[in-house]
């Protein structure tokens, strides 16, 4: 063998080595179809219908496939409350001008407030504020081009923060109605 066929017979090894390890442990790439397994049979999202991102996060709750969308509150095990819907919450402050005093950058931010509730109306995950930031140049001489940038960075947002939303709630424990044991006489 030789030297050459040496170093890439270990290269190789090294590298089946480590993707072995990697997948031991349960190792997996965050994706945009990331499957959570949530706590409920049945979740009701607090959003109106039309909001894009109660559309989005209804669509990965069923996509998880163990987990229902409620049509109201009642009939929900779970319960999505949204305290500060982010499409009226969201904002686009200067961040930088130029020499001229016009603007050079912007800062889009994207925010959300919720909490959520089982059936009996304990809360399993208090009040959590996620807040998401992009920044953006611009350049009035491409004015449409940097509309369209705006608008996929706000989508790209509001799916990071759909993500994050459903990786806490897959993380809560719903509560445990204990039932103690009839006394004997």
């Amino acid at each position: 063998m030789t030297a050459t066929t040496s170093v890439l017979w270990r290269r190789w090894g090294a590298l089946l080595a480590l993707s072995l390890s990697l997948t031991a442990c349960g190792f997996h790439l965050r994706g945009e179809g990331g499957h959570y397994t949530l706590p409920f049979p049945s979740l009701y999202v607090g959003l109106p219908e039309s909001s894009p991102l109660a559309i989005d996060l209804k669509r990965n709750i069923r996509a998880n496939g163990g987990t229902t969308v409620a049509a109201n509150a009642k009939d929900a095990d779970g319960v999505i409350e949204v305290l500060s819907d982010p499409e009226k919450t969201r904002s686009k402050t200067i961040l930088s001008l130029n020499s001229n005093g016009r603007v050079r950058e912007y800062l889009l931010a994207y925010t959300i407030m919720f909490r959520v509730l089982d059936r009996q109306g304990n809360e399993l995950l208090p009040s959590t504020t996620i807040s998401l930031n992009r920044p953006i140049t611009f350049n009035e001489t491409q004015l449409l081009a940097k509309e369209r940038e705006e608008a996929l960075l706000y989508k790209d947002m509001q799916t990071d923060l759909v993500q994050q939303m459903m990786r806490r709630i897959a993380a809560l424990k719903p509560v445990q109605m204990s039932v103690a044991p009839a006394s004997r006489q």
